[in-house]
């Protein structure tokens, strides 16, 4: 596991463990089942994350398309798509969650 997983996150998994396998197992089948790279899945994921205003999911996100090879600017970009859509107040919360990640990532 990572340090970033929230403890809610955490401890449903160790109480349900089959399903956390399973939502796993469908996650990485879903991942696969087309000609998307990882870089672009988990900046698409992003932007999802953001329409739903979901912090960990955003959190979540930034980490892995920087590790999958993104730049910082093109996470930001992924969440700057998210104004028109979503709007402003939606967009600026996700900028500030991907920038305490990109923070925490070049300490």
């Amino acid at each position: 596991m990572t340090d970033h997983l929230p403890d809610v996150y955490v401890a449903f998994r160790e109480r349900f463990p089959e399903v956390a396998e399973s939502q796993d197992a469908l996650a990485a089948s879903i991942d696969s089942a087309g000609p998307l790279d990882e870089k672009t899945t988990r900046l698409i994921k992003l932007g999802i994350a953001l329409g739903a205003q979901a912090d960990g999911a955003v959190r979540s996100n930034v980490r892995k398309a920087l590790q999958a090879g993104a730049s910082e600017q093109e996470v930001e970009q992924a969440v700057l798509l998210g104004l028109t859509t979503r709007g402003f107040p939606a967009t600026v919360a996700a900028w500030q969650w991907m920038s305490e990640v990109i923070d925490e990532s070049t300490r």
